[in-house]
């Protein structure tokens, strides 16, 4: 369908104009994104399947790696089939429920991605302070119930923001100028003031990600104090080890998040395809990134790993001798 005004108030269909400006360069920009979504896809699950296979696993700390994993590849499965179907197919049409639904599921994922970085946060703070009381302190019930609770307020308060948008006129046009269906990127189209769209989703996003990042800060500097309090510096070493896959994931996630906020407040003095891509490569980054950092920096995965795949391949080679 090609890109045209409309006169609706509630457009039947929104175009995705994919990324504005080198429109000649979008089957290949197709290329990197597809090997990357699928590396994401493949390297989270068979970092989920480890991780169920092995018993030696089964404590809080991969559970909650195992819940990242998941988290990642929705996180990237709402995005990047809408956006590979505009550049593999030129498929650019989006319906009206469609757009604001993956919306929804963009926020929701985000911010479900912060909350679970959170609760690795704690987990790492109890390993280190009470290692005792490890298993006791962080038992199933009170994980689920507190993921139950994070899962309620990211919904809640994210799930206002595609509320709002969609109830805006789109008397002006329905061509988006992204390759999805961004809050701004469709807000701005609306033939209305979008003064409370933009605050609200500024309150929502500091109400989570800012305050996890605020409570998540709080809980290294609380990691740190009972590190320096342990006196061996072989012990201090062994127990910030342990925290280094998870503060690079944490640095990875938050610094591409806060750079995709400052490209956008900077729209105006870069290219649209510079920010969409962006755009895309902060929701794509984290999923492939996050499984290989933890298979690299924990032994316990890579053994398993070694275990429960290539051991078992070379089995009827060495029987077969």
């Amino acid at each position: 369908m090609p890109a045209v005004n409309t006169s609706s108030l509630r457009p039947a269909v929104f175009i995705l104009m994919g990324f504005p400006g080198i429109e000649h360069l979008q089957h290949w920009l197709s290329v990197p994104f597809t090997v990357l979504y699928i590396t994401a896809l493949v390297a989270n699950s068979i970092l989920i399947l480890v991780i169920r296979l092995e018993k030696s696993l089964h404590s809080p700390m991969y559970l909650f790696l195992c819940m990242l994993a998941m988290v990642d590849i929705g996180l990237c499965t709402t995005t990047l089939p809408k956006v590979l179907e505009v550049l593999w197919l030129d498929n650019k049409d989006i319906s009206f429920e469609g757009c604001f639904i993956q919306m929804f599921f963009i926020y929701v994922f985000v911010t479900l991605e912060s909350s679970i970085l959170l609760m690795m946060a704690y987990d790492r703070y109890i390993a280190i302070y009470n290692p005792l009381r490890y298993t006791a302190m962080l038992s199933k019930t009170l994980i689920g119930k507190v993921f139950v609770g994070l899962l309620i307020r990211d919904v809640v308060l994210t799930g206002l923001v595609p509320i709002l948008a969609s109830r805006l006129p789109y008397c002006s046009s329905n061509i988006i100028p992204h390759c999805y269906c961004d809050h701004m990127a469709v807000a701005k189209l609306a033939c209305a003031n979008i003064t409370m769209n933009s605050h609200y989703g500024l309150a929502a996003a500091f109400s989570i990600l800012g305050l996890d990042v605020i409570f998540i800060a709080s809980s290294y500097i609380m990691i740190l104090r009972a590190v320096l309090k342990l006196g061996s510096k072989g012990a201090c070493l062994k127990a910030l080890n342990t925290c280094g896959s998870h503060l690079f994931v944490i640095f990875c996630f938050y610094i591409m998040c806060l750079l995709n906020y400052v490209l956008y407040r900077l729209g105006n003095g870069f290219p649209p395809h510079v920010h969409n891509m962006f755009s895309v490569l902060h929701l794509l980054i984290p999923p492939v990134l996050n499984p290989i950092v933890y298979s690299v920096r924990t032994k316990e995965i890579r053994q398993a790993f070694l275990k429960h795949f290539l051991k078992r391949k070379l089995h009827p080679v060495i029987d077969h001798h």
